[in-house]
């Protein structure tokens, strides 16, 4: 099974929000998830592509043969989420979680599933 992959960690970006784009790419050619990546309104986009692309530079380097490349599995973890305070009405004080995620994508060749 051969298969290489990328993780982005720490990624400042909602878990919910980085799985929209992570669920445009599954199962898609490397060719055309990077092409849908580009063109993405949303800019977790950019950082998923960064993780594409470092995932087909692994496969590379792993002697996997690129040309038939394709998006195996992608998914988002939930990672640590800071915890900030805004001063609210009669001294009240509400919490801010401002979120993060750990990206994951997977690449294989076409033909080994």
């Amino acid at each position: 099974m051969m298969e290489a992959y990328a993780i982005a960690r720490y990624v400042r970006v909602a878990p919910r929000k980085a799985r929209v784009v992570v669920d445009t790419i599954r199962g898609k050619s490397v060719d055309e998830a990077r092409e849908i990546l580009q063109f993405s309104d949303r800019d977790v986009a950019e950082v998923v592509l960064k993780c594409l692309n470092s995932a087909v530079a692994n496969a590379a380097q792993a002697d996997i043969p690129t040309n038939n490349l394709y998006v195996k599995t992608t998914y988002v973890d939930e990672g640590p989420t800071m915890k900030r305070i805004r001063p609210r009405a009669k001294g009240n004080a509400a919490r801010i979680r401002k979120r993060t995620s750990h990206i994951t994508v997977k690449v294989a060749p076409r033909g080994e599933e």
